[in-house]
């Protein structure tokens, strides 16, 4: 070969070990030094509760012993992957008592979507704005606290490292809203032709991410929503619209054809961001192989809820009712033999079941662990990597 060829293919094979995470992190285990998340009730660690209205117990009481802010008996996923990665649990960016941000904020909040209206005004386009004013301010008053000695002064161990935000994990778990707004107000075919749409701002929303340096995403489709017991309680059946397990067949069908083109759209995001590494999660098959064993495993009919009333008479979980003479709203005695907590929102129980099953990367595509979401496919040629054609 000429030597001036060879000598050049050495060079860009070095940048390209440069910029390659595996090189960076020089182990299988990526040892993430912080999570940033977005999403809604599903991850949300107590953001509404901070900026809208407080989640009331028994919300909290198979875990936390309070409400903590988050919509289940316990713990969410979220919080089994910040103990995967042997992280603090995440504190929501918009609670100003006692947080700690130096591994990582969460602004994912209660009721949000992806797309602008629905049923909260933090949709993923504010959230993605909390952040980019989240990272310029912390970057800025990090830099600004001078060293003590040699040593960080004190006043910097909540805030986040700058030179974390590109080391971060960067985790989506939002979209459910989009389809529950959409088949309170429209038709299912209408939901459907919205799609493309909500996704592009998903797509927009990665895409700043990735401009303000970050690498690495783990991406959550979204769930089996004709499953939730509320939708199944209001939802105007017909002959063969249920399946085997009593969920609503048709809005199943459209979490589906989601999360196809969601998978479609994280694919090209690969192309189109070669730096980065974006794992797809199906959350959708560990949710619903979960209601589809859920007496083989122990729990109640998945359609049972613990905490809160739609029968007769609807009463959010955290109140109580009485109407002619029948009390509504008193919680469950054993959570943990439920799948569903609220009739919309998991159990502890439950999320700890789905969270083994997509946090060793068994459900993902690539499959790899959460620990190791920081490398390539190894099915991925090494040239189309950086985007360069062999």
């Amino acid at each position: 070969m000429d030597p001036v060829k060879l000598l050049a293919l050495v060079g860009l094979l070095v940048l390209g070990l440069l910029g390659h995470p595996t090189a960076v992190h020089g182990g299988r285990s990526c040892k993430f030094p912080a999570v940033y998340n977005f999403g809604d009730s599903n991850s949300d660690t107590g953001a509404i509760s901070a900026a809208l209205s407080e989640v009331l117990p028994p919300n909290g009481e198979s875990f936390f012993g309070s409400p903590s802010g988050r919509f289940s008996d316990g713990r969410l996923v979220v919080d089994f992957i910040a103990e995967e990665l042997k992280l603090p649990y995440l504190s929501p960016y918009l609670d100003s008592l006692g947080t700690d941000f130096r591994h990582g904020a969460n602004f994912a909040t209660g009721g949000s979507s992806i797309r602008l209206g629905g049923y909260s005004p933090f949709h993923l386009g504010i959230q993605i704005n909390q952040f980019l004013r989240f990272k310029s301010h912390t970057t800025a008053l990090y830099n600004q606290l001078t060293p003590i000695n040699g040593k960080r002064a004190t006043s910097k161990g909540k805030l986040s490292r700058p030179e974390d935000f590109s080391k971060a994990l960067y985790t989506f778990d939002i979209g459910q809203n989009d389809l529950a707004f959409g088949f309170q107000h429209t038709t299912e075919e209408q939901v459907i032709a919205s799609i493309p749409d909500i996704l592009a701002n998903l797509s927009q929303a990665i895409h700043q991410v990735y401009e303000e340096g970050g690498r690495f995403f783990w991406i959550h489709n979204t769930g089996p929503i004709g499953c939730l017991p509320y939708n199944v309680i209001y939802y105007q059946s017909k002959p063969g619209t249920l399946d085997k397990n009593g969920c609503v067949r048709p809005q199943n069908a459209v979490a589906q054809e989601f999360n196809r083109q969601l998978k479609d759209m994280v694919l090209k995001l690969r192309s189109d961001h070669p730096l980065a590494v974006l794992t797809y999660v199906d959350v959708y098959s560990a949710k619903y192989a979960l209601i589809s064993s859920a007496k083989d495993l122990g729990f109640v009919d998945p359609l049972e809820f613990c905490c809160g009333s739609y029968y007769g008479y609807h009463i959010d979980c955290g109140k109580k009712a009485t109407v002619n003479g029948t009390v509504y709203g008193n919680p469950c005695k054993d959570p943990s033999r439920h799948i569903s907590w609220d009739g919309i929102h998991y159990s502890q129980a439950a999320n700890i079941w789905i969270a083994k099953h997509i946090l060793n990367g068994s459900l993902s595509d690539p499959p790899v662990s959460i620990r190791e979401a920081c490398h390539y496919p190894k099915n991925v040629p090494f040239c189309f990597r950086f985007g360069r054609k062999a």
